[in-house]
């Protein structure tokens, strides 16, 4: 069996030794951290969300799934890190106030820094203003936020109101994402774009920020 995709299972079983394991064992073959990355852990997540989504997962499994992930990270982040050429932008992250799911946000961070974005995380739970003012206080070029909840959506909105009042809207793109989220919404509050995964914000953010679409 393909070592990633035992990765991937290890990560989706909450099996946080083997998922180490395996990944020190794709490493001393030669495989790619960044393959390890997009095939191996998030490909892992990205099923214990399915499953999540199925309700045949609920919270508890899901962070045992994330603990599984982070180990594995550990791991590859400094490998990844190094590869790092010139920054391609700064990016304010975070999951809007009223909201603590993080997992899909943190995914993102990770890919982005991957692609050579410096990224300023914010967290969960952020007030909408607190992301105005991080990113006027390290001048970023965009902000980008998450939410799992569709009670929370309209925090979304409330930035791109907020930056109009204060003259800025036209100073950062805004990226959005999330489960109930979506391209009509996000064209509805006047958003520069919407991604439906990782992936996607990344190539996302290299076609506003650098005027490409590929991923480093």
């Amino acid at each position: 069996m393909d070592v990633l995709y035992k990765v991937a299972e290890a990560v989706c079983e909450m099996a946080e030794n083997e998922v180490v394991t395996l990944i020190q064992e794709a490493l001393r073959v030669g495989i790619d951290p960044l393959e390890i990355l997009n095939n191996g852990l998030i490909k892992g997540m990205e099923k214990a969300g399915q499953l999540f989504e199925e309700q045949e997962y609920f919270v508890a499994e899901l962070l045992l799934c994330s603990d599984a992930m982070y180990a594995g990270l550990e791991i590859l982040q400094p490998l990844l890190l190094n590869n790092k050429s010139v920054s391609k932008g700064k990016v304010v992250i975070g999951v809007v106030e009223g909201d603590t799911h993080d997992i899909g946000k943190n995914i993102v961070k990770i890919m982005l820094e991957t692609a050579s974005f410096e990224v300023i995380d914010l967290g969960r739970d952020v007030p909408i203003a607190r992301f105005i003012d991080k990113a006027m206080e390290v001048g970023a070029d965009m902000i980008a936020l998450s939410t799992l909840m569709t009670t929370t959506m309209q925090g979304m909105e409330k930035l791109i109101i907020l930056l109009q009042q204060r003259g800025l809207r036209d100073r950062f793109k805004v990226l959005i994402g999330g489960g109930p989220v979506s391209q009509a919404f996000a064209d509805k509050i006047g958003a520069d774009g919407y991604s439906i995964n990782a992936f996607a914000t990344v190539r996302l953010a290299e076609r506003l920020l650098c005027g490409n679409d590929l991923i480093a």
